[in-house]
């Protein structure tokens, strides 16, 4: 008991001294985690062309598991399949997906594969519409199935409904069948984040707390600031506080509706828009060298390998077993690979060094980089991702040949912030329950029905928390 205490103890000093916010949470239905399997096996091939040449004084250990989460998050399905039913019955677990993107969507049929090929161990990809009724059982082609896990959040389930019969998947649902319970969904609305740093935040760990940025559902009302100052007009205040704020929709996916206040030429209408669309927040916009990491990209004239900042985010993967991983992405605002952005590999430093030293001999070398060779080796890794799959539309998801770098003294405070935000979320969802929480949590009618159908009460599920760290400015 006493070594465990002070293992918290240990993490939480680290988590303490890593600078970062999670911009957002995701409680549905988050994905990612099997990009990243594949995001690894593309930085390691780079890591293994690039190495030769750069004369680093360090190694890179691409295989923790934390990079890998594909594994944890099938053993968590596993989990929640014996919790409802027990080891004698043989699962059969679909992963239900809208119909367009059963043939897209290279992670599911990924993940489905992989499931096929454990013993004992049924799997298939499957839409709504291919889901049955027969005797009170949910059904897919006149099996019974055990367990779901839906990749799709309610307000898509609603929308599907309109046309088609979607009373299987409430019936599921109603069962206790899906795997990440509707219950879940109220508490990833990014307007939650308002009671976190409003009159709930005293009841809440401060790890969660300390990462939170400022957030208010933005219409005409008074309230109170970033640093608790009281605020008289908020429709005012964000008016002249616009270039140190951004613009979100409570319920946006793939960075649609956001609006970066710096970036904003109208903040007038910029404010007028939000509120006519309803369901916005306004929130602290996180410092750029928080989440800002330089990447290298060759110039064509002069030919020369330039380093370009880029925004990272950092997603966490955690499930009752606590942290089992993440996925990393780059781009602009917002990283989304839909919306122009790309993932990268992890690496962890095998070296004393600090990681900002690392970082920069890594940097200073890649300037030193013939051009070439890079273009070359981008080619041989672009060429192995569209083998694999990993595309989106015409081409390969961008990759970056620089792995984000990462020490185990960030694994360790990262898992003391999964341990705390996992439990802080089961306190938010008791609270949504209860009612308090229907003013920071806006949902539909329809939505808030299914939600009430499926408590989640923390069994096995899976929640990611997106964040923006600067793992250099943590010291280690």
């Amino acid at each position: 008991m006493k070594l465990l205490k002070l293992q918290q103890k240990i993490q939480g000093w680290f988590e303490e001294r890593l600078p970062g916010f999670h911009c957002e949470w995701n409680l549905g239905s988050p994905g990612g985690w099997y990009y990243q399997e594949m995001a690894q096996h593309l930085g390691h091939l780079a890591w293994e062309r690039l190495r030769p040449h750069l004369g680093l004084p360090f190694g890179l250990n691409y295989r923790s598991p934390y990079f890998h989460p594909a594994r944890p998050f099938a053993q968590m399905l596993l989990r929640a399949h014996i919790a409802r039913h027990g080891r004698e019955v043989p699962p059969f677990i679909v992963l239900l997906a809208e119909i367009e993107t059963l043939d897209q969507v290279v992670e599911n049929q990924r993940l489905v594969q992989y499931l096929n090929s454990l013993e004992g161990v049924e799997a298939a990809l499957a839409a709504p519409e291919h889901l049955t009724l027969y005797r009170g059982r949910v059904r897919l082609k006149g099996r019974a199935v055990t367990l779901i896990y839906m990749d799709f959040n309610n307000d898509t389930l609603l929308k599907i409904g309109r046309e088609i019969n979607i009373n299987p998947v409430k019936a599921a649902i109603r069962h206790g069948l899906l795997v990440n319970p509707r219950g879940m969904e109220p508490v990833g609305v990014k307007s939650v984040f308002e009671a976190i740093t409003g009159h709930h935040r005293l009841h809440l760990s401060a790890s969660t707390v300390r990462r939170t940025p400022w957030t208010r559902l933005l219409y005409p009302r008074s309230t109170t600031g970033p640093d608790g100052e009281k605020i008289a007009d908020l429709l005012e205040w964000t008016l002249w506080h616009l270039p140190q704020l951004i613009l979100k929709a409570v319920q946006g996916y793939s960075g649609q509706g956001i609006m970066v206040g710096a970036r904003i030429m109208d903040p007038e209408a910029a404010i007028q828009d939000a509120l006519a669309h309803g369901g916005y927040i306004v929130q602290s916009l996180v410092p750029l060298e928080t989440w800002q990491e330089e990447y290298p990209t060759v110039d064509a004239a002069p030919e020369q390998i330039r380093l370009e900042p880029r925004q990272t985010d950092f997603r966490c993967f955690i499930t009752d077993q606590g942290l089992i991983g993440f996925l990393g992405r780059f781009g602009d605002i917002p990283t989304n690979v839909g919306s122009g952005g790309g993932t990268q590999s992890f690496a962890l430093l095998q070296s004393d060094l600090h990681l900002q030293e690392a970082d920069d001999l890594f940097n200073r070398a890649l300037e030193k980089f013939s051009p070439r060779l890079f273009l070359e080796i981008q080619e041989e890794v672009n060429h192995r991702a569209v083998e694999m799959g990993f595309t989106y539309l015409p081409g390969p998801i961008p990759t970056s040949l620089k792995p984000r770098l990462l020490k185990w003294q960030h694994l360790a405070g990262l898992r003391h912030y999964a341990q705390h935000l996992w439990r802080d979320a089961q306190i938010l969802e008791k609270w949504w329950r209860q009612g308090k929480l229907e003013d920071v949590a806006p949902i539909t009618p329809e939505e808030k029905a299914l939600a009430r159908l499926a408590p989640w009460e923390g069994r096995p599920a899976l929640m990611v928390s997106d964040g923006l760290y600067n793992f250099r400015g943590a010291g280690f």
